[in-house]
């Protein structure tokens, strides 16, 4: 393997460290003709990298070449795929190891559509331009929303096409995590029925992300409270944009709390608690509705997986996961609830909070109301919804707001924190790749981007990518194929 470090490279391999079952070392998979296609420069900088020299990279972004310090691996998981268990792994990703920033952070880089792996099922390994793109958007968008997220690196062509129901433009994406640990990665520990196994991943996964609970009495419950509160307060926020993920796998949850996998996700437009975007979710599993119940589902069966470390006695190591799960729900309320305080201004708490929201929610559902639209009126003191229903709900409302101590600037500003003038719409979203793998145009991509960076901003730019679709453009629909 060729090595290169020019562009500031200062790769470490914990992960390795672990029981050689949990990864599985690779060569590089070369591709034609790389070249690069989008780099994320700011990104980049926070990582230590010149941006300048990464730029001439292209080699290491495709994965011809790996960084000085680089043993590559793919990485083993399982996972419940749509309910159903599944062994699983990295059928598509190559993972460098992890990049010391200079505020001493670690962070995975993962290449993403690197080729083929043992763990590809039959599959080719790689990725398209497309669906590559939509995750370097999706994911800086949710960055700029403050949502905790991977992120994108680089996009980089292969040179290359890929067959799925049409021949399509080969790239490679370059992805940040602050880990690849995923719920699934402890299932496919527990299934191997060693106990060790469990704990030295458990072990890993406290030291790496949740170091403070190593003198806790019990490290292995505090590690699964810490997780549990980490995901809840992430769906939290999910609810709080309109976001749906589409497939909430245990495959693609966190242990470190991070959104990840953005296949077939979407923004809600209207207000739907039933809304689904994937074309394979038949069933909507993963409705907007259900994603704060699918999010305990998944933690119940990481719960499950330390079963062997919680406790000696089996029966107490149930009890106390149980315990534990017990409080998911109130977890998930608490931070959804006081999110949706702040996006209706209200500072101070009173016993019929719950019903104005609920209230609320209701009439931005009988009317198909824009969510993200209907909040932002609201901070910009417009009336989004017409009619003496929601006339009575504003009387409300404004009588609510005059009975706390802070004053309309300081509930605004508040609302203006916590409510985005922008969303990558969908439509917006399909324009821009349209635009950048049809024509090789990233101009359009790019302003995207501009407006996505800072979404609480208000400014005049923003106002031309509040709107919603056409009325007569039909059902979106969106597939997995990142």
């Amino acid at each position: 393997m060729t090595q290169r470090t020019k562009a500031g490279w200062k790769l470490e391999q914990s992960y390795t460290k672990l029981p050689d079952i949990f990864f599985s070392k690779m060569e590089p998979n070369p591709v034609a003709s790389p070249e690069l296609f989008i780099l994320n420069e700011p990104l980049a900088e926070e990582l230590g990298l010149d941006p300048e020299v990464l730029a001439d990279e292209e080699e290491i972004l495709a994965g011809n070449e790996v960084p000085e310090g680089s043993e590559p691996i793919a990485q083993a998981y399982a996972g419940h795929q749509f309910g159903q268990f599944t062994m699983l792994g990295d059928g598509r990703a190559l993972l460098f190891g992890e990049q010391i920033t200079p505020a001493g952070e670690r962070k995975d880089i993962q290449l993403k559509g690197s080729g083929r792996t043992k763990f590809s099922r039959g599959g080719d390994g790689r990725a398209a331009l497309g669906p590559m793109l939509r995750e370097y958007i999706i994911s800086e968008a949710m960055h700029g929303l403050g949502i905790p997220t991977s992120r994108s690196l680089a996009v980089t062509l292969t040179g290359e096409t890929v067959r799925r129901e049409r021949l399509l433009t080969g790239a490679v994406m370059t992805r940040v995590a602050s880990s690849h640990l995923r719920v699934g990665t402890f299932e496919y520990a527990v299934r191997l029925t060693e106990a060790e196994n469990v704990k030295a991943l458990a072990d890993y996964a406290i030291k790496r992300h949740y170091s403070h609970v190593l003198e806790t009495e019990n490290p292995y419950l505090a590690l699964l409270q810490e997780v549990m509160k980490k995901q809840a307060e992430l769906i939290a926020q999910w609810q709080l944009v309109g976001f749906i993920h589409g497939v909430m796998n245990t495959d693609n949850m966190t242990i470190s709390g991070e959104s990840i996998d953005y296949g077939p996700c979407a923004f809600m437009n209207h207000y739907d608690p039933s809304t689904v975007f994937s074309s394979i979710d038949v069933q909507g599993r993963y409705a907007y509705g259900n994603q704060p119940h699918i999010g305990g589902w998944n933690l119940a069966r990481f719960a499950e997986s330390l079963v062997p470390v919680l406790h000696e006695d089996q029966e107490k190591a149930i009890e106390l996961a149980q315990n534990q799960m017990n409080q998911y729900k109130d977890l998930y309320f608490n931070a959804w609830h006081s999110g949706m305080r702040k996006k209706i201004g209200l500072l101070s708490e009173e016993a019929d909070d719950e019903k104005l929201i609920e209230q609320l929610l209701n009439l931005m559902h009988q009317n198909k109301a824009d969510f993200t639209n209907t909040f932002r009126k609201l901070t910009l003191g417009e009336v989004p919804i017409a009619g003496e229903e929601f006339a009575d709900w504003l009387e409300r409302w404004n009588e609510r707001l005059a009975r706390q101590e802070a004053s309309p600037e300081e509930v605004r500003d508040v609302m203006k924190q916590h409510n985005p003038n922008v969303i990558p719409r969908n439509h917006r979203v399909e324009e821009a790749i349209a635009a950048a793998v049809e024509r090789e145009d990233l101009s359009v991509m790019n302003r995207l981007l501009d407006v996505l960076r800072d979404p609480y901003a208000y400014s005049e730019d923003q106002t031309p990518y509040c709107s919603g679709p056409d009325p007569d453009a039909g059902p979106y629909r969106t597939f997995c194929g990142t």
